[in-house]
């Protein structure tokens, strides 16, 4: 059976990527399982997969910051990552910001010390609630500068 999402999630780590989708009207956000992260091409193959299957409109990615507000030296690298994602997979492309998802996530469903990839999927989920609760807009990708807090 298919599902029809429009908008697919992701928290992006070094190991493994936490997906979560979400129905066409934003409804209903699912979490969806952690791909683990070998080199680009792989990973691009799954994720399209998931996007053609799911008939994904749009990315979600969550961009680390600080709880000042200020990008850590991590988000240079998901902003590279995840805009070449949404470009070779022809996609539009929406930051969010993804201080303390993690946390958040672990204290909300009770995933301590998880190393199966549900974790990264429940930050993922928290991405795409935050996402559609500020209102939802998906924007061609673009390259932003950002100035990372030393």
């Amino acid at each position: 059976m298919s599902f029809v999402c429009s908008v697919l999630s992701l928290d992006i780590g070094r190991r493994r990527i936490g997906l979560a989708g979400c129905d066409p009207l934003g409804i209903t956000v699912t979490p969806l399982p952690a791909l683990h992260r070998r080199h680009f091409k792989a990973d691009l193959t799954v994720l399209r997969s998931h996007c053609l299957r799911r008939t994904v409109k749009g990315l979600v990615i969550g961009l680390p910051m600080d709880a000042a507000g200020q990008f850590t030296p991590q988000a240079e690298y998901y902003r590279r990552y995840g805009s070449r994602l949404a470009r070779n997979l022809n996609l539009r492309l929406a930051w969010v910001n993804e201080h303390s998802s993690t946390w958040a996530a672990e204290e909300r469903y009770g995933l301590r010390n998880d190393r199966t990839g549900k974790l990264d999927s429940a930050a993922a989920v928290l991405l795409l609630e935050q996402w559609l609760w500020e209102g939802p807009a998906l924007k061609p990708v673009q390259l932003i500068a950002l100035k990372v807090s030393t």
